[in-house]
């Protein structure tokens, strides 16, 4: 007599043995009319599954993958913990899984991720990456990503971040209401979603209190310190000084530190600075650093709860929602006036 397994049971009902396994583990995608008649017949004939075949397929791995750019950043530790924090809760394990900026490491973790070894993904993008082929390739496997801070448009998904137009407003009116008319915008991708939408919002602040925007004072950094310094030192050697710097991420504000002790330029005297920066000891600076400090933690934590949700009505990240949590400008001795 033929065993009954998926082969018979799909043999039977004529469906295809896919079809079969999937309404026997209750998938989304089955009408309810298959399922009963699969299931019916599986009681009928006494149909086992097979515990070794099925653990590969069925079982959830019960973990998830966080895919981000790097540790360094304090954002991306906050943001981790408030992860976790919800992880925990459901019982699940957390891979971290760090690109360092490297679009190629990037693209090798996703097909990494494809094999199945993780219920969903929370990912943050390189700040390099311009082709999101890779991601749209591992989102059409089916695996949930849910991004957060920096997010991949071309994906039909769920959103956490900032209100980065408002704070980068917010940020450069800072400066201007501090006596600053010539404000730097110091960017370090052209990529990324974030530091389009701060610059955006540096932009209208300019026009808003009727500072023609100057291109030459929007400067293209890098993620490496070596390749920055040199940028920062030409900009605050020209015959243009600006009186104000605004930095996109902590990075790059913790370089203008360097290098303005370095040319004897003085904070705030000489040179008022802001960043977006989650660094704990920014009250500890010399001067203190003034921060746009965006919710790492509950970032972390809602952009968890979304993929939780999900996972938990056992279907893909499909629909798009973007949830916005608010930053907050906390002043401090570096734009004193």
């Amino acid at each position: 007599m033929e065993p009954v397994n998926l082969k018979r049971l799909a043999k039977e009902l004529n469906l295809a043995i896919s079809t079969v396994s999937r309404a026997l583990r209750d998938s989304y995608d089955i009408s309810p009319e298959t399922k009963k008649r699969v299931f019916e017949l599986a009681q009928q004939l006494n149909y086992e599954p097979n515990p070794y075949a099925s653990s590969l397929r069925k079982q959830k791995s019960r973990t998830i993958a966080v895919v981000i750019p790097e540790v360094a950043n304090n954002f991306f530790s906050l943001a981790i913990n408030g992860i976790e924090s919800i992880a925990q809760e459901k019982g699940y394990h957390v891979l971290i899984y760090l690109t360092h900026e490297d679009f190629q490491k990037e693209v090798s973790i996703t097909r990494h991720l494809q094999s199945g070894r993780v219920d969903g993904i929370l990912m943050s993008v390189s700040a390099n990456t311009e082709d999101t082929s890779h991601i749209v390739e591992l989102h059409n496997k089916g695996v949930p990503i849910i991004f957060f801070d920096r997010v991949c448009d071309a994906i039909d998904t769920s959103r956490i971040t900032t209100d980065d137009y408002d704070s980068g407003f917010k940020a450069t009116e800072h400066l201007i209401q501090s006596g600053c008319k010539q404000i730097a915008y110091l960017s370090f991708s052209q990529h990324l979603s974030i530091t389009n939408k701060r610059m955006r919002g540096y932009l209208e602040a300019l026009e808003h209190y009727n500072i023609k925007p100057d291109r030459k004072l929007i400067i293209q950094c890098s993620n490496d310190n070596g390749e920055s310094y040199p940028v920062l030192r030409k900009l605050l050697t020209g015959k243009k000084r600006p009186d104000g710097i605004f930095a996109s991420v902590e990075k790059l504000a913790i370089a203008s530190y360097h290098v303005c002790e370095e040319l004897k330029i003085s904070i705030p005297k000489d040179i008022k600075v802001i960043s977006f920066s989650n660094l704990e000891t920014a009250s500890l600076l010399n001067p203190s650093l003034t921060t746009i400090t965006q919710p790492a933690f509950d970032i972390g934590k809602k952009a968890a709860s979304v993929l939780f949700r999900l996972l938990e009505k056992n279907k893909p990240a499909y629909g798009s929602e973007t949830i916005v949590l608010n930053s907050a400008l906390i002043p401090r001795e570096s734009t004193r006036k």
